[in-house]
């Protein structure tokens, strides 16, 4: 009988998959266009090669790689709900740190295939599995990048996993157990994107990202992004599913937002101030992107528009009544997600790549397979999203849960032993009254 209410709570809860309006079909059939359209692209690249790519030996990164070094930093912003919920217990983004941990999940996801893509030839990422290939670790940064991703990717797959088994259980979970894997999760998020800018800096040939600032500076700009994205997308999971979002846990990561993005866009302007005032060789850099160079400018009109994006953002939300209202607030949301994707992705690129350790001036644009390929990743990464926050529904709002009257069928066929248990109990110190008062006498 045990069995059987099992196998039914299960396959509810995966029948949820399917369980849908028309608004969510069409959601997955866009993205299932928009996953085979990239397959088709991927295929003529890996035919063809990346030479139907924009990316030539001037600017070896693109899209590919500025979309990694993105989603790294929304990966790692999931600490953001961690900490507030468990180690100072806000309970609003306690209910909703799953969310959070499926963010992460779904963009070190991407973050891979990102990564297999831009290698051309994704057999050659055999080289570096354990026993096939060498990891050349530790002296090798791709090693170690490769080993805070995918443990990174398992810790955010075990936390939420084990939280939802709780809450199937009806109880809370074990401190003993879980905490230190929220200890785990918090160390690993800092150190994935600590690594990414490690892997930037330790460019020999590229000397204008040799600052000891870039890794403060990528933590900075992945905790401004990574809530932005998070608000956006609570909002949306709330709006439409039976998943119960606070307003108090979006304040609570817009002044997260606010004190991150005030810090990146610090550090930024410390960064073109030694620059601007120093004159020195690295300013040419800083140069083209600002002002253009010899003619050059198509990265400039951009830079601008995402500078002014997250300034624009900061100064809006320091006012607590325009935080409050949702309007503003997703405006700024997602003028920051604008603003850090660019600057963070192919403007940072093209702050090392133009000009060239050559001094050659090339401007990389994008082709149609890229645009097609990187839409397919994203989409994928939002699939995976989508189903697993599908999944988790059911049991996050109590739909699907061990019933307490299986625990009251327990109760009662305990209670037997447990009355005979008693009566044998109070006889015994009945006697041992009875023996105590003769002792006496």
């Amino acid at each position: 009988m045990t069995d059987h209410v099992e196998k039914r709570r299960s396959l509810k809860i995966f029948s949820s998959l399917f369980a849908g309006g028309i608004g969510y079909y069409l959601w997955l059939s866009v993205l299932g266009m928009v996953i085979a359209a990239g397959t088709t692209a991927y295929f003529f690249q890996f035919r063809d090669g990346l030479i139907i790519t924009g990316m030539r030996d001037p600017f070896p990164w693109g899209l590919y790689i500025g979309n990694f070094a993105f989603l790294v930093g929304v990966a790692a912003a999931a600490i953001l709900v961690l900490i507030p919920a468990y180690l100072y217990h806000y309970q609003p983004l306690k209910e909703v740190c799953i969310i959070g941990e499926f963010l992460a999940a779904s963009s070190i996801i991407m973050c891979l295939f990102f990564v297999v893509i831009d290698l051309g030839r994704p057999d050659r990422s055999l080289h570096i599995i354990p026993f096939i290939g060498q990891l050349h670790f530790p002296q090798s940064m791709m090693a170690w990048d490769c080993l805070v991703l995918w443990g990174y990717l398992v810790l955010n797959l075990i936390i939420p996993a084990y939280i939802l088994r709780c809450k199937y259980r009806g109880r809370q979970p074990n401190t003993r157990l879980f905490m230190p894997l929220v200890y785990l999760a918090i160390v690993w998020a800092v150190s994935i994107h600590v690594v990414t800018a490690f892997i930037y800096g330790s460019l020999s040939s590229i000397p204008s990202w040799h600052q000891a600032i870039m890794a403060p500076r990528f933590l900075a700009s992945a905790f401004a992004a990574g809530p932005a994205i998070l608000i956006l997308t609570l909002q949306a999971i709330g709006r439409y599913t039976r998943w119960p979002i606070e307003k108090k846990a979006l304040y609570k990561l817009a002044e997260i937002m606010i004190i991150a993005l005030f810090l990146n866009l610090f550090m930024l302007g410390a960064e073109i101030f030694v620059e601007s005032y120093t004159q020195g060789s690295h300013f040419v850099h800083r140069q083209y992107l600002l002002f253009g160079l010899h003619g050059y400018n198509f990265y400039t009109v951009p830079t601008w528009i995402a500078m002014t994006a997250q300034i624009g953002a900061l100064v809006l939300l320091l006012f607590p009544k325009l935080r409050c209202n949702l309007k503003i607030l997703n405006l700024s949301c997602g003028g920051i997600f604008a603003g850090i994707w660019f600057e963070k992705g192919i403007g940072l690129i093209a702050l090392g790549c133009i000009p060239s350790s050559l001094g050659e001036i090339f401007e990389y644009h994008p082709t149609m397979p890229e645009i097609i390929i990187t839409a397919a990743i994203w989409s994928f990464g939002l699939l995976i999203f989508t189903l697993l926050v599908r999944l988790a529904v059911p049991i996050a709002v109590g739909e699907v849960r061990v019933s307490r009257s299986s625990h009251d069928r327990n109760d009662q066929a305990e209670k037997p032993e447990v009355a005979e248990a008693k009566v044998k109990a109070d006889a015994a110190r009945s006697d041992a009254r009875q023996e105590a008062k003769q002792n006496r006498d």
